[in-house]
Formats: structure tokens, sequence, C-alpha cells
């Protein structure tokens, strides 16, 4: 078992089928056992996501991205471990942001996991490890000395052919 904290790059691509899909979907299954850890702004930032995938051009339909919307919500609600974003967070988002080339919400993952990854490790547990499909976010994340993965160096999964509907998770 292990504890993975992933980000909103990372996380939609068990909903939406994306290069790295299977491979997010197999460590987020219930029967895997693993714990799952999201900033709680991955709620707005998935599905913002979700979103301006129906407004693309032959994008998902609003039915689909209502149903993706609403199984991630109920993932979230009985799968996936919240993580707050606090003060103690965004001030450490903030100094990510001058350290590294960071968006603000990359920042914000990035201090979330490493807060709770501090809270882990001093419990004497395992450390986090981060899960993210995003160069500069993942370069930051090394550096801060996490174990990272991307689903992208996963994706010759996804040339399997798949029986399940992304939404049946």
């Amino acid at each position: 078992m292990t504890d993975y904290y992933l980000d909103s790059s990372a996380v939609v691509k068990r909903y939406a089928d994306e290069a790295g899909s299977t491979w997010v979907r197999q460590i987020t299954e219930a029967n895997a056992s693993h714990t799952i850890m999201l900033a709680e702004v991955t709620l707005a930032e998935v599905a913002a996501a979700l979103a301006a995938k129906h407004r693309m051009p032959n994008g998902i339909t609003q039915e689909q991205r209502d149903r993706i919307l609403s199984r991630f919500l109920q993932d979230c609600a009985e799968h996936f471990s919240l993580l707050p974003v606090d003060r103690v967070v965004i001030d450490r988002a903030v100094e990510l942001t001058q350290r590294y080339r960071l968006r603000g919400y990359d920042a914000v993952q990035l201090a979330t996991a490493l807060v709770s990854n501090e809270t882990l490790q001093g419990q004497n547990l395992a450390p986090l490890l981060f899960v993210a499909a995003d160069n500069n976010l993942l370069t930051a994340a090394t550096t801060e000395r996490f174990v990272t993965e991307n689903p992208l160096n996963h994706s010759d999964l996804d040339l399997k052919p798949s029986t399940k509907d992304a939404t049946d998770h």
C-alpha cells in the first residue's frame, strides 16, 4: 500500500481518456488499497478541466461532463483524502513560486503535498509519492526530495484495449 498525492493533471486522467489514464485508474482503484490524497483546490481544478473538455470542438457532451464530475465528487467524498489549503500552505506556495517555475495552483499543489508529507514523516510514516503530469511541477517536487511519478511515462498501458467506461469506477 502506497500513499499517493495526485495533482489535478494526474487525477483528471482517472475520469477522461488521456495518455496515462490506464495507470492512474490502476493506482486509484479502491481494491488497490492505496491512499489517494488531493488538495481541496483539486475539486475546482478538475471541474474546470472537465468544463474545458465540454467547451472544446467535438468535446464531451454536457451529460458526459455532468456524469464525470458527479463521479469525481463522489470519489472525493468516499475514497480520496482531501487535504486542506490553509494559510500555512498558501505561505509555502508563495515561497515555492519564487524558487521554481510554477503557476499559482501548481505551487499550492506542491505546498499541500509538502505540508502533508512533513506531518506523515513526523509520525514516522512513509513519505508520499507525488504524481503529476506537469514537468515544471515534477522538477520542483523532485528538488523538494519527493519520489515522483508522471502518468505519461506509463502511457504504453493505454495502448491495450479497455472495456471500462471512464466513469465506471
